[in-house]
């Protein structure tokens, strides 16, 4: 093969080269980006990574991009134009969310439970007690505590205005107690972080805390802590999550069309049982459970009840002035 030949094949092989090259970087440039704003407890247990790759692979021209924070940071994000849609654990923080115009289309997906754990030897004797009781008696040990000068954090908590940390504090107040008065005890501690620090932190000083199932069900089983846990599945500990897009009159910039679909993604039969399914094979038992048909066919009992009572707001998860032309969502 003579010289000029072998460099016009070159110059092919290099032209084919930046064309492919060229084709990559704008289908890639090309995608729309979906940024979801959500919960620590949720990231955590890898659920929104396999939604994320799900979702994806059925939606190849959209990029979701996930921002992981406490439910008050994360809606922090969506208010200031930085999300596209909120994925939480908050009822109180939501229908403020709601009524200040920041969201639209509040869809209840999933729900599991909180849970109280602490050392094995349960100094504070709070297993198998209920949400009050617990407290009653943690308040008990850690003021006997402090009288003798001994050991001083026996509670800890995320302190970080996250959906987590706001259900620890109507805990507190449903017991009774003014959580102004039991956050400045010697024996609480605040850490303001994630759910994940937070359960590392109270294994290592080996003390209580609440943290939601699913994030702890995940560090125990791989090893991470060994604290077990004392309480849970109590109506009391409901925990149940919700999701919303961002009100595009308040930011025309937010990519509401991907939002709304992936907020149909969640509420799909499909994505439902994904849910529904995911971490059964690797923690004996679903670490989240679908929403949407026992909603609809008001059942399950009691927990349907106790969803509505914890969850709904004016009788609705999702009032009529509050929904963006997305009455399917809610047939």
């Amino acid at each position: 093969m003579q010289m000029w030949q072998k460099l016009i094949i070159v110059a092919a092989l290099t032209t084919l080269i930046v064309m492919a090259g060229t084709i990559v970087f704008f289908n890639n440039f090309a995608k729309r980006r979906l940024i979801i704003s959500t919960t620590t407890s949720l990231y955590d247990t890898g659920l929104l990574e396999a939604v994320e790759k799900d979702y994806e692979a059925k939606h190849p021209s959209v990029d979701v991009n996930i921002i992981s924070a406490g439910t008050g940071i994360a809606i922090e994000h969506a208010k200031n134009g930085d999300a596209d849609l909120i994925l939480v654990h908050s009822p109180v923080q939501e229908k403020i969310f709601l009524e200040e115009n920041w969201g639209v289309n509040r869809k209840i997906i999933a729900y599991n439970y909180f849970t109280i754990i602490g050392p094995q030897a349960d100094p504070a004797e709070i297993s198998g007690k209920t949400a009050n009781e617990v407290l009653d008696r943690i308040v008990a040990y850690g003021d006997s505590l402090a009288d003798q000068s001994g050991q001083t954090k026996i509670w800890i908590s995320r302190g970080d205005n996250s959906g987590t940390h706001a259900k620890e504090k109507s805990l507190w107040t449903a017991a009774g107690y003014d959580y102004a008065v039991i956050s400045a005890k010697p024996w609480y501690a605040n850490v303001g972080s994630g759910m994940g620090h937070t359960l590392n932190v109270a294994n290592q000083l080996s003390v209580y805390t609440i943290a939601d199932i699913g994030t702890y069900l995940k560090f125990y089983s791989e090893g991470t802590i060994s604290l077990p846990s004392l309480v849970t599945e109590e109506e009391s500990l409901l925990n149940v999550y919700s999701v919303m897009a961002v009100n595009p009159d308040m930011h025309k910039h937010v990519n509401y069309d991907d939002a709304m679909n992936f907020i149909a993604y969640l509420a799909s039969p499909e994505t439902q049982q994904f849910i529904g399914n995911y971490g059964k094979s690797d923690y004996g038992q679903s670490l989240f459970y679908g929403t949407v048909q026992p909603l609809k066919d008001k059942a399950p009992q009691p927990i349907v009840g106790w969803i509505q009572s914890a969850a709904f707001i004016e009788g609705s998860e999702c009032p009529p002035q509050y929904r963006n032309g997305s009455a399917e969502l809610y047939g």
